[in-house]
């Protein structure tokens, strides 16, 4: 029956105080205790039935057998290391898949992609704009927006910005037959709807404006959609401030009423866990939430 190979804390605790003939300074490298070191060396030696170092006059010397077994190790050790820095180099360069909402790639990611491109001229941004369900990535997906509350088992979840819903029109219906000087006279209006009415409906009631007949109006499967219609003056949307933002700072959109209510749903840039920081992923959500950042105090 083959035998299976010694516990790889033990290895490693054996390779660092057999290069430096010291458990002190292999404890300070792998960031333990002397003792540790010491309990990992001891578990080793019984696991192999043979000592690896002998105490001389306080100095730590190799054993016949230990010289022997780091050599070997010390290559095991190197290749190992040389393996992990290809990965990662070719990790860190190439093609990446990020999937997303289409109103989130028209709306943000768009506009901004080509400062990810002068930031990382080796990686080349697959956008693929698409309604998926959450809380899986696909095997052709590197990256993924999500929006939800952020909590999906085994994915890596980062929230991008603080959000809030607010009413938004085009400057003409604002002044127009019908001008909107309160929330009241949202009654007067048609409301437009992204996938339901029950956003209108929630943001109503937070506000405490009651009055407002929530059930008409068109209902839009994505928030460009909305945002569009209500640019045209067909309606008044409850808008994502950052997918609006296009629209406002354009002057097609503006936002009749100071009142605004914090979204409890984000945006997330999500991943596999276990690919969070590998060269291409990380750059990618560490440029994102960078720019996030910047933008975070404009909103």
């Amino acid at each position: 029956m083959q035998r299976r190979l010694p516990p790889l804390n033990a290895l490693k605790a054996f390779e660092a105080a057999a290069r430096h003939l010291s458990f002190t300074r292999a404890a300070d490298e792998l960031f333990v205790t002397q003792a540790a070191v010491s309990h990992q060396i001891k578990a080793l030696e019984e696991y192999l039935s043979m000592k690896l170092f002998i105490r001389r006059n306080r100095t730590l010397l190799l054993t016949e057998e230990g010289q022997a077994y780091f050599l070997e190790l010390k290559d095991i050790f190197k290749s190992l290391q040389e393996a992990t820095e290809r990965l990662l180099a070719k990790g860190s360069k190439g093609a990446i898949t990020v999937a997303m909402p289409p109103s989130f790639a028209s709306q943000w990611l768009v506009p901004r992609i080509s400062k990810f491109s002068v930031a990382h001229p080796d990686i080349d941004v697959r956008i693929k704009a698409v309604d998926f369900d959450e809380g899986f990535l696909n095997d052709d997906v590197d990256v993924a927006i999500y929006y939800g509350k952020g909590r999906w088992s085994g994915l890596q979840a980062d929230k991008l910005h603080k959000e809030f819903l607010t009413p938004l029109c085009a400057p003409s219906l604002f002044s127009g037959p019908k001008p909107l000087n309160s929330l009241a006279d949202l009654k007067h209006h048609v409301l437009l709807h992204d996938l339901s009415r029950e956003a209108w409906k929630t943001w109503l009631k937070q506000v405490g404006v009651a009055g407002v007949n929530v059930n008409h109006g068109p209902v839009f499967s994505h928030s460009m959609l909305v945002l569009q219609a209500a640019a045209l003056g067909q309606g008044i949307a409850l808008a994502n401030t950052i997918l609006a933002r296009p629209e406002i700072d354009a002057g097609r959109l503006i936002m009749p009423f100071s009142e605004r209510v914090e979204s409890r749903d984000a945006f997330y840039v999500v991943c596999d866990d276990s690919q969070a920081e590998l060269g291409k992923i990380a750059a990618f959500r560490e440029w994102i939430l960078a720019q996030v950042n910047e933008e975070q105090d404009d909103i």
